[in-house]
């Protein structure tokens, strides 16, 4: 049982939480995630981690509650227990000076891209951040990456905020200057990946793609999260979860995302009709992890 210290929404729908997990925030590196269970018969589900802190014990998530398991994780409030959490997982990020590197994200994918930033600035790059959402009230991050980046765009699918239009209109303009990139890292939807991949391909700009595929153990036991990368099966879980966006099976991914569809359909319709299921689901939680402290 892990306890939740904090959690806030910072957005519509999107909730940071910090919590405990000392053995995992000790070791969490970025690009790395976790698979968490909210309640005992849950679903297991990948995060990735925000941050770690060694020194307080904890981990920080920023969950958007899209489907039935995430939109439940976010009923919970400070002081709340999570089933259970497992990592760091995956692969870390590969960091070094590459010179000047562009973070594209998408969505809650700019949480995800934060830390990668960061580190990134650390050992000395260049760091140019793109941040897309589709309305002003989705964007997220924005100061932590104006604190750590040297220039920030944000673009709004609707034009309520920054610049209207998508990420990939200001990487052209970036790729197009007399210094392009030489290092490109995108996250997010996998069709906005997919675009970035093709823009940067051109030029033969090195890219990663951070590969949000459906995953069960998170240790390459279930194949779930395989995917085709220069013609070679991969599993996302461990091999990656950024890969070259140039070498990349993008339409496999698309198919394997939309396998369970109809599950999430009938999840969804559960939610919309008989929320209090999801909410018991919730307090017995609480109280098999209250009882089981005492």
């Amino acid at each position: 049982m892990n306890l939740i210290q904090n959690a806030e929404f910072i957005a519509p729908d999107i909730k940071r939480f910090i919590i405990e997990a000392p053995l995992i925030a000790r070791k969490a590196q970025p690009g790395q995630f976790v698979i968490l269970r909210v309640w005992e018969k849950g679903e297991r589900i990948p995060i990735t981690i925000v941050n770690g802190n060694a020194e307080n014990g904890t981990v920080t998530l920023i969950i958007q509650g899209l489907g039935k398991t995430t939109r439940q994780m976010n009923l919970l409030k400070s002081g709340d227990y999570v089933h259970d959490i497992v990592g760091p997982l995956g692969q870390a990020t590969h960091i070094e000076n590459f010179g000047l590197a562009v973070c594209v994200s998408g969505g809650v994918g700019t949480a995800e891209s934060l830390p990668i930033a960061k580190a990134l600035k650390a050992v000395g790059n260049t760091v140019i951040a793109i941040i897309g959402a589709r309305e002003k009230d989705l964007v997220i991050c924005e100061v932590e990456m104006r604190a750590i980046c040297d220039e920030v765009f944000v673009t709004t699918d609707d034009g309520s905020y920054g610049q209207p239009g998508l990420v990939t209109d200001v990487l052209k303009t970036i790729i197009a200057r007399e210094h392009k990139p030489d290092f490109v890292l995108a996250v997010g939807p996998l069709p906005m990946m997919r675009a970035v991949s093709e823009m940067t391909r051109p030029s033969a700009i090195k890219t990663m793609v951070s590969l949000n595929s459906i995953m069960i153990d998170g240790t390459g036991m279930c194949g779930g999260c395989r995917a085709t990368v220069g013609g070679k099966t991969v599993f996302v879980c461990v091999d990656g979860p950024e890969f070259d966006g140039h070498q990349v099976n993008f339409a496999e991914i698309a198919g394997r995302q939309r396998q369970f569809n109809e599950q999430e359909k009938i999840s969804a319709t559960i939610i919309n009709t008989q929320p209090e299921k999801v909410q018991h689901q919730c307090r017995l939680s609480k109280v098999i992890t209250e009882t089981s402290l005492s």
